[in-house]
């Protein structure tokens, strides 16, 4: 899942960047207000970590622009402003969320995992496909209830594969949600990575079958 932080502090960004990537997370940072909103419209983000004291484009204005928009991506606002006034005007401006700095790591991440579970997964805290089980919570798979061992890589084709039970998912989509911009994925890449997932899935009745021209399905095994 992409993430977009929009946040000026380098040192604070450039730290929860490296924390969320170890995440399994793809990240964009950005230092303003206006650069946020253009990456809001060119990049389909599946959460955006928004400080409120931006330059250029404060970061309320920038909230009120996205859902003037009718754009739903969950907004996660993380500020040091933490007056009543501005939680309440925040979440009423559309945000999902709201934390004031300074923040314990543990329970921005477990905020993070809760809006996009609600997000991608409508509140699932596990899903089932066939003897694969997926944890949303701790974003664990296991094959009749015993844990199954993944790279980083294939763990995150695996997530977008079954948050997608029964569609066809391109190599661009795979592409896209797992690629930054200081970190590309090649098509080759994401091939390799899903050759490997596939077989570690097929010997317990899972597979990821190949639509010639199209990419991707999960399915169970014949």
């Amino acid at each position: 899942m992409r993430i977009l932080l929009a946040e000026d502090d380098r040192f604070l960004a450039d730290g929860l960047s490296l924390v969320l990537k170890d995440g399994g997370y793809a990240v964009d940072v950005v230092a303003s207000g206006l650069d946020a909103d253009i990456a809001l419209n060119q990049i389909p983000y599946d959460l955006l970590i928004l400080d409120l004291g931006l330059p250029k484009i404060d970061g309320m204005e920038l909230l009120k622009r996205i859902r003037n928009r009718g754009q739903l991506l969950p907004v996660l606002i993380l500020t040091a402003r933490d007056r009543l006034e501005d939680r309440v005007t925040g979440l009423d401006l559309g945000a999902n969320d709201y934390m004031t700095k300074p923040f314990q790591l543990p329970e921005l991440e477990a905020r993070i995992r809760a809006l996009l579970r609600k997000e991608q997964w409508a509140n699932r805290t596990e899903v089932t496909f066939g003897p694969l089980s997926f944890n949303t919570v701790t974003r664990t798979p296991a094959v009749d209830g015993v844990p199954l061992e993944l790279s980083a890589r294939e763990l995150a084709i695996l997530e977008i594969m079954i948050q997608r039970i029964g569609r066809i998912v391109s190599k661009d989509q795979i592409t896209d949600m797992l690629s930054s911009w200081d970190t590309e994925i090649t098509f080759n890449a994401i091939g390799i990575a899903i050759h490997r997932l596939r077989k570690k899935l097929e010997s317990h009745g899972v597979t990821i079958k190949a639509i010639r021209g199209l990419g991707y399905r999960l399915e169970e095994s014949a």
